[in-house]
């Protein structure tokens, strides 16, 4: 059993900064590599970012990298997801997910997800 929380999504101005969290919980959470992902109006969700269960390694999905950077605290088991200069096509539901296996996250799949956040970015 996992459970994954999102918070810290709201209407956001363009050019502003927001960082995302995700607490995570069940018994055996600290051994699962983490992730965001995002689904905007109308489109598929994607992947996002990805972390390993230590946090010694990310990917980042090329049409983010440089403003969206996925951390995570072991000890918390809290998963944060920072986006900078943010624009209008940022404007999305965003997702928290966890798997055992980072290469699944990074393939764009999970095995548990959160509720999502919505992150809305007026120009």
């Amino acid at each position: 059993q996992v459970q994954l929380v999102e918070s810290g999504g709201g209407l956001v101005q363009a050019g502003g900064s927001l960082r995302l969290s995700c607490a995570a919980s069940g018994p055996t959470i600290s051994t699962y590599a983490m992730g965001w992902f995002r689904q905007a109006p109308g489109k598929e969700r994607t992947f996002v970012a990805a972390v390993t269960w230590s946090g010694g390694g990310t990917l980042h999905a090329d049409s983010v990298k440089g403003r969206l950077t996925i951390s995570r605290d072991t000890a918390k088991n809290t998963v944060y997801l920072q986006i900078n200069s943010l624009k209008p096509e940022d404007t999305a539901v965003y997702y928290c997910a966890a798997d055992q296996l980072f290469s699944q996250l990074a393939s764009g799949r999970a095995d548990h997800w959160g509720q999502g956040t919505q992150v809305t970015v007026s120009s």
